[in-house]
């Protein structure tokens, strides 16, 4: 008589499993590479403690200094609008947690994240270390500066919303470079920036709600 094999994956494993298939997959998510990495990555451990039991619903959640975690939907569209092949060097702007740095370093060659708050961008640094994210490279910072010593950069994504495209990202984007960005200030438009020679190309994609991108006092 055949017996049913028992599932002995980690609860968190389970979890994935069912948010790819529920949030991800049912709204058109199709990179095959972002729904294994999001299936592989334990959300739980990017979200505070208390909220644990959380992590794979289908919303945002605070991390701490008025700033959240995105819906995991979310983090799908936005890292498949990107395009990665593997071989790009990124740019986030605004780690949070650390969670969509996670889903690009395990997708890119190196990911670049920078986060204004110090209690998150200490956080977020620290956790990367424990889990061996040696491709990320963090640092707080105004995320409107970028980081122009490592630029130009082969895509860009900014997990905050400015009032409007910010040049200065822009201009650190490669030719032929993407950027996504939300843009707006009370509601926003996700946005697909392609660098060509003749200039940007915009494209927008969704209605979306970030917290706003904002400069240092």
């Amino acid at each position: 008589m055949e017996t049913q094999q028992k599932d002995e994956s980690p609860e968190w494993e389970k979890e994935t499993r069912k948010m790819v298939a529920n949030q991800l997959i049912s709204r058109g998510i199709a990179d095959q590479n972002v729904l294994r990495v999001m299936r592989n990555t334990p959300r739980h451990l990017f979200v505070p403690e208390n909220l644990r039991s959380e992590a794979y619903n289908d919303c945002p959640l605070p991390i701490g200094e008025r700033q959240t975690i995105s819906q995991p939907y979310i983090v799908a569209i936005m890292t498949e609008l990107l395009a990665l092949k593997g071989s790009e060097k990124v740019l986030e702007i605004g780690t949070g947690s650390g969670y969509q740095a996670a889903i690009l370093a395990q997708l890119a060659d190196t990911c670049y994240t920078i986060e204004l708050l110090p209690t998150l961008a200490d956080g977020a640094s620290s956790l990367f270390k424990r889990m061996g994210y040696n491709n990320i490279v963090a640092k707080c910072d105004d995320g409107y500066k970028g980081w122009p010593e490592h630029a130009p950069f082969d895509r860009i994504i900014i997990t905050a919303a400015p009032p409007e495209i910010p040049q200065t990202l822009v201009d650190q984007l490669k030719p032929e470079g993407i950027m996504v960005v939300p843009v707006g200030k009370l509601y926003q438009e996700l946005i697909v920036v392609t660098k060509t020679k003749k200039g940007i190309r915009k494209e927008s994609i969704i209605a979306v709600r970030f917290v706003p991108m904002v400069k240092p006092e």
